[in-house]
């Protein structure tokens, strides 16, 4: 089969690859339809995130059609499918009490395993989701990202009356979409960029911030989202929120920074890290989108060939961001 293969820092190929053979027990055999390129993965690409080691096949953000159903899941052949791509132990103390999701030994489809930039995928049956018919491939594949904002919203664990996004890529706006449809009153977001501001305003924000300086003119939020993970975006969040009031942080622009922690420790300010999401957040995602109480706009774009892989990532990679919301590519069985 065709796969695209990261061989290194801002090297990509597209060749020959064993197929992933007869599905075991309980296990899938997927073509995939539509596979997104991930803001992670882009810096994967450059070699900026240890957790991948080439050769490498990504892609975990993906829905296609089932070729092969093993023992345990047959009945599914030909079936369209959105797949959970994260897998805890199922064992430890963490996956017990719901939370594969930071379990020490979890695995990612396109990290630890082949992903899904190829002809083929095999995946566990267990975290395959159906697709109704109507429902695009693309949509399938947001259900990922989606999921992300969920469990970013959900851990804020507090009654929330203003919310403050900070960044509208793609984490940002499925961050908003989750923060809307959890029923916080009053959603913002801080976005420099004139068409990802413009695209938040379209799906929903309340206010949609061009500079540091308009988001301070408004009231304090309860809560921050910090979907971009930089110096100043921690720091900022901190500086606008209100005593008592807690920060989300998704975003992994950057590892090191330096925050003033005796304005946590007086306003009473909780920092909570946000890691991927649970099954219970992807089935979410995947409710709101297939009933169509989420959208990430009309636009998405067409699914591109797998031989167009390392031109996009290359694309993605030297910016600025593409005008469509999410990049997409599939082998043969790509969605039109």
């Amino acid at each position: 089969m065709r796969a695209i293969v990261w061989q290194g820092p801002s090297a990509m190929t597209v060749e020959e690859q064993p197929d992933p053979g007869d599905p075991g027990e309980g296990e899938l055999i997927l073509q995939p339809e539509a596979v997104g390129i991930c803001g992670s993965e882009v810096e994967g690409y450059l070699g900026h995130m240890g957790n991948r080691t080439p050769p490498l096949v990504m892609g975990h953000e993906f829905a296609g059609r089932v070729v092969a159903a093993g023992p345990g899941a047959a009945g599914l052949e030909g079936a369209r499918v959105a797949v959970n791509p994260l897998r805890g132990c199922g064992h430890c103390a963490l996956c017990r009490s719901g939370f594969g999701n930071i379990c020490p030994d979890r695995k990612l489809i396109g990290v630890h395993t082949p992903g899904a930039f190829a002809d083929y995928v095999k995946v566990p049956a267990a975290d395959a989701l159906p697709l109704p018919d109507g429902v695009s491939a693309r949509v399938g594949a947001l259900m990922e990202p989606l999921a992300n904002g969920v469990h970013a919203v959900r851990l804020a664990g507090i009654e929330v009356e203003r919310a403050v996004v900070l960044g509208a890529g793609t984490i940002g706006l499925v961050t908003l979409q989750a923060a809307l449809l959890s029923g916080i009153p009053h959603v913002a977001v801080l976005e420099p960029q004139d068409e990802r501001r413009e695209r938040a305003s379209r799906l929903g924000a309340h206010a949609a911030y061009g500079s540091p300086d308009d988001a301070r003119a408004e009231d304090w939020p309860d809560l921050v989202l910090d979907a971009v993970g930089a110096q100043a975006t921690r720091a900022f969040g901190l500086e606008i929120l209100r005593p008592g009031g807690t920060m989300v942080c998704i975003g992994l622009a950057a590892d090191d920074t330096t925050l003033g922690f005796h304005g946590v420790v007086r306003s009473q300010h909780r920092i909570q890290g946000s890691y991927a999401y649970t099954m219970a957040d992807y089935e979410q995602a995947h409710e709101w989108l297939v009933s169509g109480a989420a959208s990430l706009g009309d636009d998405l774009g067409p699914v591109r060939p797998l031989e167009d892989g390392p031109e996009q990532f290359a694309r993605l990679a030297e910016g600025p961001p593409p005008p469509e919301f999410k990049v997409f590519l599939a082998g043969e069985g790509r969605e039109a």
